[in-house]
């Protein structure tokens, strides 16, 4: 019967991420791979969630406070002005906000612009809406963006532009003058500006979350979209969001009404709690997370692993193999989960081209108990040889 399918599914392809955190599962290995926090959420989060559950909210449901909330966090953290009544749709989760966006102002033959490398689903969301994807290369080892390669990548089929700031897989945070080229060439070409923000408070370093929106001209023509999942460590409950001009939003929100209805009730309840949370949260959230990135950081140099960039925000490393490691991505990911039961992510799946560097990163992703961390360090540690290095980099 699998003639039946429709070529849309066909295209898709299973995602790699998920099926290592599979493998892991299955042969008990240490995930680092998929990027879940394996540590409890806030008590003061969960609790509130609990409450909705027993307050019986439990049934098909909008809560228009969590738009009231993101309204006053827009103009507190980056000075936009939103209408909580016209300008957000809640959605399942970031990812179904993105994908909403794409159907909502994507016709066939449409270009959409994407830096290079990427989270996988972005690619996949334009393709189902019938647009085209097409790539920008960001430059290793900073990922730096080189003003050329844009401009060259805008044609006249070029609808909308993605961002995703701070950057999954490398880490990557957008400085002013990027954002400033960016904008420039959204605003010279009429193009609509996607941004994922999903991290926006896991930064480091003093580095600052600028969001593109809040550049001149640009509130006008850039939907946002973010979640609950990566800041208060519930990627599960799936509430996410959609920030824009008042025709995007409706037609967000419309798609996703066809789509899924709602959100989850209690979740988007618990949500109340989560957005009020005191300065010192975020605080925490990020010391916490920075302690993190230094551990792994310090130990995939130790083991061999060519990391020049230090993340400045999200929760992943995207460490380079040596060119001394004549393995590729996929084999050394293969050998670190027999030889030392650790699974991370090869970094192929993340690039759209076969550059001459696609094959030589790995994504570790550090938000992680920390006595997972340990627990990797340890059984990676077990397999240096006589220099100190993985033997097998």
């Amino acid at each position: 019967m699998e003639q039946k399918l429709s070529s849309t599914a066909k295209s898709l392809k299973p995602s790699p991420i998920q099926q290592l955190s599979i493998l892991a599962e299955r042969s008990n290995a240490v995930n680092l791979a998929e990027g879940f926090p394996d540590f409890p959420a806030p008590p003061h989060i969960k609790e509130a969630a609990v409450s909705a559950i027993t307050s019986d909210f439990n049934q098909y449901r909008h809560v228009q406070g969590i738009c009231n909330l993101l309204v006053d966090k827009m103009k507190q953290m980056h000075g936009l002005d939103f209408d909580p009544l016209t300008d957000i749709a809640i959605c399942c989760g970031q990812t179904e906000a993105f994908a909403a966006t794409m159907f909502a102002i994507i016709n066939p033959g449409d270009e959409v612009i994407l830096f290079d490398p990427c989270f996988e689903t972005y690619g996949a969301c334009i393709s189902m809406a019938g647009g085209v994807p097409v790539y920008v290369a960001l430059d290793p080892p900073y990922w730096t963006l080189d003003k050329v390669k844009l401009l060259d990548a805008f044609s006249s089929k070029t609808k909308a532009l993605v961002l995703n700031s701070p950057h999954n897989p490398t880490g990557k945070v957008f400085n002013i003058d990027e954002l400033e080229i960016i904008a420039e060439y959204c605003r010279t070409k009429d193009c609509i500006a996607v941004t994922d923000e999903v991290y926006e408070h896991i930064i480091y370093d003093n580095e600052p979350h600028i969001s593109l929106a809040s550049l001149p001209g640009m509130q006008t023509r850039t939907i946002i979209t973010s979640s609950l999942s990566k800041t208060y460590s519930v990627t599960g409950w799936r509430v996410g969001w959609a920030i824009g001009p008042s025709c995007f939003a409706f037609a967000i929100r419309n798609i996703h009404t066809k789509v899924t209805d709602s959100a989850p009730a209690p979740f988007q309840e618990a949500a109340l709690t989560a957005l009020t949370s005191p300065p010192e949260y975020y605080i925490s959230l990020r010391t916490d997370y920075e302690s993190k990135r230094d551990f792994v950081f310090k130990l995939l140099s130790q083991l061999g692993f060519v990391v020049e960039f230090k993340p400045l925000g999200s929760f992943f490393i995207f460490a380079a193999i040596p060119e001394t490691c004549k393995l590729t991505d996929i084999e050394f990911v293969e050998e670190l989960i027999k030889e030392a039961g650790v699974v991370a992510v090869p970094g192929c799946g993340f690039f759209s081209k076969k550059y001459d560097y696609y094959n030589r990163f790995i994504r570790f992703a550090f938000c992680k108990d920390d006595a997972t961390l340990s627990s990797a360090a340890h059984k990676m540690q077990q397999l240096v040889d006589a220099t100190g290095r993985l033997r097998f980099l």
